[in-house]
């Protein structure tokens, strides 16, 4: 196993150091945390660089580090897509929904992704809230469940703990420096993360390029062992459309969207764009490089531990980097997996005390602001250790909900919130109906006709909430003449 190399204990105290380094962020976003407005949103004064930073490495945790790297080693370079994909939804993002909505949010004073939509639809009766509610429960519990899985299962392998012992690890790795500094916290340790993963995915593929002999080398080599791979297109139509419609599911994902809600002026939204773009296009192309060099370094997949194409970037770094670099990546891989966890963890507890507790069960009656701050915290622990115990103890089927977490989040609230923001004739009744529509739709493809069709349930789930939306809103106006 690659992670062997950790047994020099140069590479271990990197390792522990970054494992150790979000605790620290988290004592010093305490002094900023006093409110649930300073937990949830970081009192909406975030800058620009922060938001940008952050947005992308919540979105991205270990599917690009490891996924993205190992597609491009079995596929080439049509794993590109992929990419392109995400990278064009969040450049749309960040101008055309970050901003207004980030305007609407402070016109409304919301603090989650339900208290705007309440708001903008005038929803006494708390059922697009409930509806919201539900829905990312069901999603994000199990998401969450998943990355706790995946970064127990790193920490398990790098320090040969059993796995019970990595996940105890591994929640209390999270959610102390959450308990502290709540958004703030989480966003410092996405900026830091974001750093450690731009490290890894430029500086390796680019030692590894110079190794091989640069760009044209690696092509040619790469012809001869297998011609498809120097071809984007060769992935077929089904598998690009599938790789291109992820980007559909980036609006609905509330753990990214909340971002835009905590910039301090929503103006400085289109030069955190061009900064999350670069990033994006950055740790994008540089996964993918990763990928095609260790297809050309090390050969055959049978040659990566456990014949697994997602250690290419675990091997291409004990090739190219001594120990402390290497300590340093392996810490950054798990610190990935974590990047989404806590971001996730975050939206968990503002549905549960903001959006349930205080706004249907308290009818909407304020809280005092250091019990509501004192609830987020209890909420972020208790939905800490559900999701453990849930990874813990069903595993198969926390892996099997989260192949269309992000798809069901995606279809369930990205078309309302584009709708309710682009479409003025969007209704309530419309956005419950999307939001149930995207969500059911998502499941019973998933379940029976994804695999025969090959067509990612998104693409599906997406376009059908949309229809329901309009149609809904639609008869609902006429209803109302």
């Amino acid at each position: 196993m690659a992670y062997e190399e950790l047994s020099n204990p140069l590479a271990m105290g990197v390792f522990l150091a970054t494992l150790l380094l979000p605790i620290l962020v988290g004592l010093f976003a305490m002094r900023r945390t006093r409110t649930q407005s300073d937990f949830l949103l970081g009192g909406r004064a975030m800058g620009r660089l922060v938001v940008a930073l952050s947005a992308v490495a919540s979105g991205r945790s270990s599917w690009l580090v490891l996924g993205v790297s190992g597609m491009a080693y079995m596929r080439g370079t049509g794993a590109v897509w992929a990419v392109a994909g995400y990278t064009l939804a969040e450049l749309f993002q960040f101008v055309f929904i970050g901003r207004p909505l980030r305007a609407a949010a402070g016109r409304y004073d919301s603090l989650t992704l339900l208290d705007y939509f309440e708001s903008r639809f005038d929803d006494r009766r708390h059922l697009i809230r409930a509806t919201g509610a539900v829905i990312i429960g069901i999603f994000l519990t199990a998401y969450v469940a998943a990355q706790f899985n995946a970064g127990a299962k790193a920490l398990s392998t790098a320090l040969d703990l059993p796995l019970l012992a990595a996940l105890a690890a591994s929640g209390v790795l999270v959610l102390v420096y959450m308990v502290l500094g709540g958004f703030v916290a989480v966003a410092y340790n996405d900026v830091v993360r974001a750093f450690i993963m731009i490290i890894g995915l430029v500086a390796l593929p680019a030692l590894g390029l110079y190794e091989i002999g640069g760009l044209g080398a690696l092509l040619a080599t790469l012809q001869q062992l297998h011609p498809a791979h120097v071809d984007p297109f060769s992935i077929g139509a089904g598998a690009l459309l599938g790789f291109l419609g992820i980007g559909l599911g980036s609006p609905g994902q509330p753990h990214v969207v909340v971002r835009y809600m905590s910039v301090a002026d929503p103006a400085r939204l289109r030069s955190a764009a061009v900064i999350g773009t670069v990033w994006n296009v950055v740790l994008g192309w540089g996964a993918v490089f990763i990928g095609l060099v260790a297809r050309v370094q090390v050969g055959d997949p049978a040659a990566l531990p456990g014949g697994d194409p997602e250690m290419a970037f675990l091997v291409l770094s004990t090739r190219e980097f001594g120990p402390i670099m290497y300590g340093l990546l392996v810490g950054g891989i798990f610190a990935a997996i974590l990047s989404t966890v806590d971001s996730q963890l975050l939206v968990v507890a503002s549905t549960a005390v903001r959006d349930v507790y205080e706004k249907i069960l308290m009818a909407g009656r304020p809280l005092d602001p250091r019990r509501a701050l004192a609830l987020n915290r209890i909420v972020v622990v208790a939905a800490g250790i559900v999701a453990l115990v849930f990874a813990y103890a069903a595993q198969d089927l926390v892996f099997w909900l989260v192949l269309f977490a992000w798809g069901g989040l995606g279809a369930a609230l990205g078309p309302a919130l584009i709708l309710s923001l682009a479409w003025p004739r969007t209704t309530r009744a419309g956005v419950v109906a999307g939001m149930i529509t995207g969500a059911v739709t998502t499941i019973v493809w998933k379940q029976w006709f994804s695999a025969p069709t090959g067509i990612y349930e998104l693409l599906v789930a997406f376009p059908a909430a949309m229809i329901a939306i309009a149609v809904v809103s639609l008869a609902a106006g006429r209803g109302r003449r």
